[in-house]
């Protein structure tokens, strides 16, 4: 079994196990050396989507699943792989127990920049706080800029 390093809305273990329901959540770490952005657009959104870019001295924090090779295919899915938006990559997820370990995770397949939407954002700040994400981490999330709500 390949870990899976979650920095999205995958980062809230109820939806993954919707998602991949054979992959147990394994714990949590960081990605040192990347950052969380934002890129491309989505429709459905109403923004850009979440990405991780390399740089020095910054950090991302992940859940990491233990996925069998039968739920990887759904993992991609739910990551929007599926819909040729993102790439899978090899990462060295940092932890606290296990020190580091190898991962696999999605970037986007589009430009970085743009602005993710209200709701987007909230979401993944509260799949960040569901995963056991410092509250930092969380709090960052919800003050970063993004576009209005629709009403």
């Amino acid at each position: 079994m390949a870990l899976y390093a979650a920095y999205g809305c995958n980062l809230d273990p109820e939806q993954m196990a919707g998602c991949a329901p054979r992959s147990p959540l394994w714990g949590t770490g960081w990605l040192e050396g990347w950052r969380l952005t934002f890129g491309g657009a989505s429709g459905p959104w109403g923004g850009a989507l979440a990405t991780i870019a390399e740089e020095r001295g910054a950090s991302v924090f992940v859940a990491l699943y233990d996925v069998p090779e039968c739920d990887e295919p759904h993992v991609g899915a739910c990551a929007g792989a599926g819909f040729g938006l993102y790439t899978r990559i090899r990462v060295r997820a940092s932890t606290l127990l296990e020190g580091e370990t190898p991962a696999w995770t999605h970037v986007l397949d589009d430009y970085e920049g743009g602005l993710p939407s209200a709701l987007y954002l909230a979401m993944l700040a509260d799949a960040a706080e569901k995963a056991g994400a410092p509250p930092f981490y969380v709090e960052d999330l919800r003050s970063r800029p993004c576009t209005p709500a629709r009403s």
